[in-house]
């Protein structure tokens, strides 16, 4: 059968996620990389180890390659100490970046600005990108190899994957070097990005963190529409219950039984489709 609607996505956000598995859609995974690209190296390290990441950077560049720095925000704020874009992009290029050219890109940018900033990196005039997740997709620049997040743990795992994907895009060896705070909790969520590269695993990780979010309504993530079920641990159940309710579909008299009970409990709240 030819499909009439392709959608594809990196790694779904959860409630993409778990419309692909419940939902009335046929999966296909790409599980290899284009021809001539090489795996990326992910590596989760705290502050302790932020002198060092740096300089690591400094010679990945002076090898002739380019490199990314992403902050969670653009400018310093008074509720926290989270380190702003134009903080860093200071802070490295006065510092153990001086004398290499750097660039500052944010979405708060005048569009011919961010333009000017990509087609100066794009063509390796920038040779070291600070940014916020404005990068996190539709950048293609396959001399850049490494890609740095500051406090890592403020991204979601899909985030974080995407962002991922803006490095390794050439025949370089390539890093991502995610930088986060000391928390347990917060660095064994971050250690499976660190261990895969499977944007699916990711996503499965995420849903599980997160929540399924809405089946029918607006939240992408979160508590969602169940009371008992959980979508994850009662995989196999719910899909059963999936089967069953294609099979009832199929039979005109158990139609015909079911459908009167289904309208009773729902009318109200999908008006709309009962009346199409």
């Amino acid at each position: 059968m030819t499909p009439d609607v392709l959608v594809m996505t990196a790694t779904p956000i959860p409630r993409t996620m778990t419309l692909t598995v419940y939902g009335d859609l046929d999966v296909s995974r790409i599980e290899h990389l284009p021809p001539g690209r090489r795996a990326i190296r992910t590596f989760l390290r705290t502050d302790a180890a932020r002198a060092k990441i740096y300089a690591f950077v400094r010679k990945e560049i002076e090898s002739g390659r380019q490199a990314y720095v992403v902050c969670p925000r653009i400018e310093a704020s008074e509720e926290n100490d989270l380190p702003s874009a134009e903080e860093v992009y200071d802070e490295l290029s006065r510092g153990v970046f001086r004398g290499i050219r750097c660039g500052l890109l944010h979405g708060r940018m005048k569009a011919a600005d961010k333009d000017a900033v990509m087609r100066d990196f794009y063509e390796d005039r920038i040779k070291l990108l600070v940014s916020t997740t404005v990068i996190e997709v539709g950048v293609n620049v396959p001399n850049a190899s490494i890609l740095v997040v500051e406090h890592a743990e403020r991204f979601g795992l899909a985030q974080l994957h995407q962002l991922r994907g803006r490095v390794g895009r050439g025949a370089y060896a390539s890093y991502c070097i995610l930088i986060a705070g000391a928390s347990a909790a917060q660095a064994e969520r971050l250690k499976v990005i660190e261990q895969t590269s499977d944007g699916f695993r990711l996503a499965e990780e995420d849903l599980r963190l997160r929540g399924p979010g809405q089946f029918f309504g607006a939240m992408q993530h979160g508590l969602g529409d169940l009371k008992i079920a959980d979508v994850l641990a009662d995989m196999d159940l719910l899909l059963l219950a999936r089967k069953a309710a294609l099979r009832t579909l199929d039979d005109p008299a158990a139609l015909a039984f079911v459908l009167p009970a289904i309208r009773r409990q729902y009318r109200g709240q999908f008006d709309h489709i009962w009346q199409i």
